[in-house]
């Protein structure tokens, strides 16, 4: 019986690949449903910053009107005749309610900038997982491929695509920006080729 070549695979290829493809297809299910909860938070925060940020407009309207009454009550103390110390109160009161409505407004806005940042923050991660999802969905074809081709070296790409994906969903998982430290997916899968190079290299013939 002739030796198989070693570019192409022995027995139990098949049920090695479909055991790969179930797994990956795992990964990248949970990868893309995390992704969407990232989704729906980011579409939450930012429903909160946009009511924050109407009721800041509120309230900052409030503080205007407020602003007329107390300019209106100030011009009237020149007035002569008219009841000084009644506008006199009034343009008082209007004041120190100006100032309660302006903290207020304030920290309306407050509130709507950080959930305008936690929305953001939101849609980063998202992005990351859906990225790793589409990694792990390159993977299953790579490894589809590799099971019709019967080629080893197609399944030493896979798990080398595979292992980059794992390893975006990582940085996703850690809350953690990959672009700064992208050598590490990459670092990830080269390794993922040399220890199955060597698995191949040295197992038992």
């Amino acid at each position: 019986m002739s030796a198989v070549p070693p570019a192409r695979a022995g027995d139990g290829f098949a049920g090695k690949v479909a055991v790969l493809i179930a797994v990956l297809a795992t990964i990248g299910t949970l990868f893309g449903y995390l992704g969407s909860g990232m989704q729906n938070e980011a579409s939450l925060y930012k429903s909160n910053a946009a009511i924050d940020k109407t009721s800041s407009a509120n309230a900052w309207n409030h503080y205007q009107a407020k602003s007329n009454k107390q300019n209106l009550a100030e011009l009237a103390l020149a007035i002569p005749g008219v009841d000084q110390a009644r506008f006199g109160l009034d343009a008082a009161r209007y004041r120190l309610e100006k100032e309660e409505i302006r903290k207020e407004a304030e920290r309306f806005e407050a509130s709507s900038n950080d959930w305008n940042l936690k929305s953001e923050q939101a849609l980063h991660r998202h992005r990351q997982w859906m990225l790793a999802s589409v990694v792990q969905q390159i993977a299953i074809s790579l490894a589809a491929v590799a099971l019709l081709a019967r080629r080893t070296w197609l399944l030493t790409a896979t798990c080398a695509v595979a292992t980059f994906g794992l390893t975006l969903g990582v940085f996703a998982a850690m809350r953690a920006d990959p672009m700064p430290m992208m050598v590490a997916p990459f670092a990830a899968a080269g390794g993922a080729v040399l220890l199955l190079g060597l698995a191949q290299r040295f197992r038992p013939r």
